[in-house]
């Protein structure tokens, strides 16, 4: 079953039926995952990172993924490779990789990023920013981190939300 709770996929998705969340480097908007539209193989999210932020080193155990630069410079990491990609550009992350993105300049910065295949077995992601030798690789300048964050905050990285209209929509059904 899907979002829309009727059992069909969506085969084009909107503003209005983008799955949102907000992350403590920026806002995501998941264009493309199983539940959405019923992938197998992609995901896609677009994510407009705020400035002197980012999503520290991590790696995906089961899934390749391409970030493509859409506004801004972005501070790509790929193992121990770092590049500046501009708008255009993109990197090629092999599974297991370690990798990060950051934005330090001071305008916001969007990306999407591809992973794949969408459904895999294992954690979607694992961090590893407090091991070497990522901890000493690169040290955060204003970079925001989940723990930064109220002690009320989740363990993950972002906080998930559900979109503002089914939000509407509950509110009208009570």
């Amino acid at each position: 079953m899907t979002r829309s709770g009727k059992g069909k996929e969506l085969r084009f998705v909107t503003a209005n039926t983008a799955r949102i969340e907000r992350a403590v480097w920026g806002k995501h908007w998941w264009l493309s995952e199983p539940d959405l539209t019923g992938t197998r193989l992609l995901t896609l999210v677009r994510v407009t990172m705020r400035p002197g932020t980012g999503h520290r080193f991590h790696y995906h155990p089961s899934r390749e993924e391409i970030i493509y630069v859409v506004d801004g410079v972005a501070e790509q990491w790929v193992d121990r490779e770092q590049r500046r990609l501009k708008a255009g550009e993109c990197a090629f992350i092999p599974a297991t990789v370690v990798h990060a993105i950051f934005n330090s300049s001071k305008k916001p910065m969007t990306f999407l990023a591809i992973l794949s295949p969408a459904k895999a077995r294992g954690p979607f992601l694992v961090d590893c920013y407090d091991e070497e030798p990522w901890r000493s690789l690169r040290r955060p300048r204003r970079i925001a981190t989940a723990s930064a964050k109220a002690s009320a905050s989740p363990p993950e990285p972002w906080r998930r939300r559900k979109h503002a209209k089914s939000a509407k929509t509950a509110k009208k059904q009570s």
